[in-house]
């Protein structure tokens, strides 16, 4: 998988942003659908009378952070740090059966969909190379499917890893808070206004890539070894 990803990065600058486009777009969605999808089921239908529980992108899709600021970032490093936010799925807290303990599986939701939908693009980046090597003649027209799968894997894992940050408020920081006792739980909850410019912080003093760049690199691995990639 690591062999695939940098072969998609070798590419022309706009090519990588063409085939990123629709995973990029539903990793997001599966990502906020999750915590809808989740907080319903333990007792607040708040996203779904919103009409947040949809595989629509449209619904989920916030301009600057979903549509600009990847795409700068995209373009500057070509492709290989991606930094970025969907309009959030509401999620009334007082409605959970057990809002602390409950909170942490709404968390954790967005996450493991993104892990399910990086073995799905594998799984579509492996069958493509597959069909390549039983039939040579289409092998071209394979070629997009093949890094459009890769880039799924690589916008899926980035998404998952980057939100497992134990920072609110990314689900990371919830899940943290969520599982701390009482006093801890609640002092790192007090850092959710400021959590947005720590990040900006990490991020240009090169702290946030030292912190993703092993988990991702071992989900990459994993989702590889899964998909016979590896």
């Amino acid at each position: 998988m690591q062999q695939l990803l940098n072969e998609l990065f070798r590419l022309p600058s706009w090519q990588p942003i063409l085939v990123s486009i629709i995973p990029v777009l539903f990793a997001i969605t599966a990502h906020e659908v999750s915590h809808g999808w989740i907080a319903k089921r333990l007792g607040d239908p708040t996203a779904q009378r919103l009409g947040r529980l949809t595989l629509n992108p449209l619904k989920h899709i916030d301009p600057i952070g979903t549509v600009l600021l990847p795409a700068m970032l995209i373009f500057l490093t070509g492709g290989r740090f991606v930094f970025g936010w969907a309009k959030p799925v509401p999620v009334t807290f007082e409605n959970l059966r057990h809002p602390k303990r409950d909170m942490v599986f709404v968390a954790a939701a967005g996450p493991i969909s993104n892990f399910m939908m990086a073995i799905f693009w594998g799984f579509i980046a492996s069958v493509s190379i597959a069909i390549s090597s039983s039939f040579p003649s289409i092998s071209d027209s394979m070629k997009f499917i093949k890094f459009m799968g890769a880039a799924g894997v690589f916008a899926n894992a980035l998404l998952m890893v980057f939100n497992l940050l134990p920072l609110p408020p990314l689900d990371g920081g919830r899940v943290a808070v969520g599982l701390l006792p009482g006093r801890w739980g609640w002092g790192l909850s007090r850092l959710e206004p400021y959590g947005f410019f720590i990040l900006i912080g990490l991020m240009l003093t090169g702290v946030l890539g030292i912190l993703i760049d092993p988990p991702f690199n071992a989900v990459i691995d994993l989702v590889g070894f899964l998909v016979g990639l590896s």
